[in-house]
């Protein structure tokens, strides 16, 4: 079978489970938020009982809660971390998976170098990253529109999901760079999603501590800010920049590692 076909077949489960928890995420975020309008409890009234502390530690600062766009801009915080959650899984295991799954000596029999098996791979992940970013946005805005009949934050929502769509890149190449990078397959995976949760918890750190923005640039989560697509309405092009060298060092990586790596059947 062609490995980019195999690949997705092997991954379909998954990425139904993950489309299925990216659409309950939405859904349960925004059912919120209807909820409190419906009371005529003032989100932004509750939320200011909160120490100053917990609210910047959660995101909730800076934010128009009363508005969709304000309560969509909070619920992407955690939108983006099951997302790159995903990527990142999903690099480091569609490289890591044929040693740890001991069929790495039938794989590499085939009269294929590594650079197509690697090609073809990580184009079976994108084609899922794709997927995942489709579904969340079409969840977003169709519950945005259901539970507030408000149709003027889709440009915005456009906006966060093309940001959403780098930080999945982003981890994404990170996951296949340190699976190639890894001679242990089985701990890939554990490695580079300490990466991912390093990264998040500095922005957390970042946005308590005003002294650590130059931080910033560690990362990638404070790319894509949602305050900051909120305010502008678009991508920052030095961010989008950074993000494109980060992919770009990441697939080098991942081809020169695997290239000359030794493989354990």
């Amino acid at each position: 079978m062609n490995i980019f076909f195999r690949e997705l077949k092997v991954y379909r489960k998954s990425l139904l489970f993950w489309s299925l928890g990216m659409i309950a995420l939405v859904a349960s975020g925004m059912a919120k938020f209807a909820a409190y309008s419906n009371t005529g409890q003032s989100m932004n009234a509750i939320l200011s009982q909160f120490p100053q502390s917990i609210q910047t530690i959660f995101g909730l600062t800076g934010f128009d809660l009363s508005k969709a766009s304000g309560f969509i801009s909070v619920l992407f915080m955690y939108i983006a971390l099951m997302a790159t959650i995903h990527a990142v899984l999903l690099g480091a295991g569609i490289i890591s998976k044929e040693e740890r799954d001991k069929t790495a000596e039938f794989l590499f029999v085939r009269p294929i170098n590594r650079a197509r098996v690697i090609s073809s791979k990580i184009a079976a992940g994108i084609i899922n990253l794709v997927v995942i970013n489709i579904v969340t946005f079409i969840s977003s805005v169709y519950f945005v529109n259901y539970f507030t009949k408000d149709n003027s934050t889709i440009n915005y929502v456009i906006t966060l999901m093309c940001g959403l769509f780098f930080l999945q890149l982003m981890f994404f190449f990170i996951g296949t760079a340190v699976a190639a990078i890894n001679n242990k397959s089985r701990t890939s995976a554990s490695i580079a999603t300490s990466v991912l949760l390093f990264s998040f918890i500095l922005t957390f750190l970042i946005n308590i501590n005003n002294d650590l923005k130059n931080l910033k640039y560690l990362t990638p989560f404070k790319y894509f800010d949602a305050k900051d697509l909120l305010a502008t309405g678009k991508l920052d092009v030095i961010y989008v920049s950074i993000s494109l060298v980060v992919v770009f060092v990441m697939i080098f990586m991942t081809y020169m590692s695997f290239a000359n790596k030794d493989l354990n059947d």
